[in-house]
């Protein structure tokens, strides 16, 4: 039984992660932040990224990214594996929304 599931099957990026795509969060450059579009991982998996406030809409800020990424949700830093990582697929938050 695999944790994460095939991509999304709406995906419009190729390389990165540029407006108006969605990419996973592997892609996001350190500092971004961004909001949680889509988790593609196994039900079980994806009920625990919603209890720790992984969950869709979520806005999130990619903190650190090297063996392990850590993300800031809700003011509390999250740390978790690169591969759970491609399981959260993300969008850009525009500038405006962020001084909303």
């Amino acid at each position: 039984m695999r944790a994460v599931n095939d991509r999304p099957s709406s995906i419009n990026a190729s390389e990165g992660c540029a407006q108006p795509f969605i990419c996973p969060l592997t892609k996001v450059r350190v500092g971004m932040s961004c909001r949680i579009k889509q988790l593609s991982a196994s039900p079980e998996i994806a009920h625990r990224l919603r209890e720790m406030g992984l969950c869709e809409d979520q806005q999130i800020k990619l903190l650190s990214q090297q063996s392990n990424l850590i993300c800031q949700v809700c003011n509390v830093r999250l740390g978790i594996s690169a591969e759970l990582a491609e399981a959260i697929w993300v969008e850009p938050v525009s500038k405006e929304e962020l001084a909303a």
